[in-house]
């Protein structure tokens, strides 16, 4: 498994990526798989770790261009390749030369937007490659692409606080950036008289400069209860205890891990259609899919209406890591059965459609996959 350099897995804050790592590790170890990370030093999944590097980047102040230690973690799982049945990389873009020439099989999920920085222009290149998408949504605009399957993230939602009885502010959980909708948000609030109690990093100068221009004035008028970037337990209260919460940014969420966080918490979500938010929410279910601030206004009216037992149950079987490791066994034991019968065919004496007398069909040292019965 191959992690990016800047948090460990998991995250000791909200982070998307590192926990969904975390989760699928930990459901692969339960199952009995021997899984390696190739990730920071500082991580505490219950797995062999080689550290690239020694300690997570931002954890130790460092938030420049972290590419240079991405190629170390390549070149790292390049080393030992060999040692692997399958590897996974979670390396995005920067990790598809390495999928390509890695002598085992590689797959990676992608897990941004697949529309800007480059991205296009590998994509045409690298469309050999296997793919996991995070949404259909994500993957829509690249059908030509080799995706092995869309598999939605699972995280372990069962210990998620939860209430039957909505509560009295809108919640909103992510980072101060314009792309996600702070600024509707906040008029949200202001025209339903509701409170928005906000969660959110502020690190980056455009972030700073975006909470200067549009959430100080929010909190001086009294719409707005800024909370900072909370930890796990803060978090999850927070959703817990609000009416709903809010996604109206029109950026297109590859996935969106706030929004079944929050359905896991019993809470429905008002989100923008747009993104994989179409394919997570059912709308008037799980919460409401939105085009505009009129719109969010009419689901903030119906929103305490959605049974909140209903919500929480659907969210918890839905995106359980249980799941989503079904998906990734099958993805596994694919990638190996082709690169089994890519190796066979390559042999001179398997040319004519046999082997020579005697010899097994796989290597000794590369036993098949054991796959859970629900992934068959």
């Amino acid at each position: 498994m191959l992690a990016p350099p800047m948090l460990p897995v998991p995250p000791p804050t909200y982070a998307g990526t590192e926990r969904v790592i975390a989760a699928l590790i930990d459901e692969l170890a339960r199952r009995g798989h021997a899984v390696t990370l190739f990730g920071p030093g500082d991580s505490t999944v219950d797995c062999e770790i080689v550290a690239t590097p020694p300690r997570s980047l931002w954890s130790a102040g460092y938030h420049g261009e972290v590419s240079s230690f991405i190629n170390i973690t390549l070149a790292r799982a390049w080393e030992r390749a060999a040692e692997f049945d399958v590897i996974h990389s979670h390396l995005e873009a920067l990790g598809f030369l390495f999928a390509r020439y890695s002598p085992r099989p590689v797959v990676t999920t992608l897990h941004g937007r697949l529309d800007t920085t480059g991205i296009p222009s590998l994509l045409e290149e690298f469309r050999d490659i296997p793919l996991v998408a995070i949404s259909d949504s994500q993957g829509r605009w690249w059908p030509d692409q080799n995706w092995t399957s869309t598999i939605h993230h699972g995280l372990p939602l069962q210990q998620m606080p939860f209430s039957t009885e909505p509560g009295n502010y809108l919640a909103f959980v992510g980072r101060v950036t314009p792309e996600k909708g702070i600024p509707d948000s906040i008029e949200l609030a202001r025209r339903t008289g509701l409170r928005l109690r906000i969660a959110a990093k502020v690190y980056d100068a455009h972030e700073k400069e975006h909470y200067a221009s549009i959430v100080e004035p929010a909190i001086a008028e009294g719409v707005v209860d800024f909370l900072g970037e909370l930890g796990e337990p803060e978090r999850d209260a927070l959703y817990a205890g609000a009416l709903a919460t809010v996604m109206l940014g029109a950026w297109p969420e590859p996935f969106g891990l706030v929004a079944i966080e929050s359905m896991a918490a019993g809470t429905p979500v008002i989100a923008r259609r747009a993104g994989a938010l179409t394919e997570t929410i059912e709308h008037g279910v799980d919460g409401f899919l939105v085009d505009d601030l009129s719109e969010a206004e009419l689901a903030a009216r119906r929103v305490a209406d959605l049974p909140r037992d209903v919500i929480r149950r659907r969210a918890v079987e839905r995106f359980s890591p249980s799941r989503m490791t079904d998906e990734y066994e099958a993805v596994y034991a694919r990638l190996l059965a082709e690169d089994a019968q890519r190796h066979m065919s390559a042999r001179p004496d398997a040319r004519d459609g046999h082997l020579a007398e005697g010899e097994p069909a796989e290597p000794a040292e590369r036993p098949p996959l054991e796959v859970s019965p629900t992934a068959r």
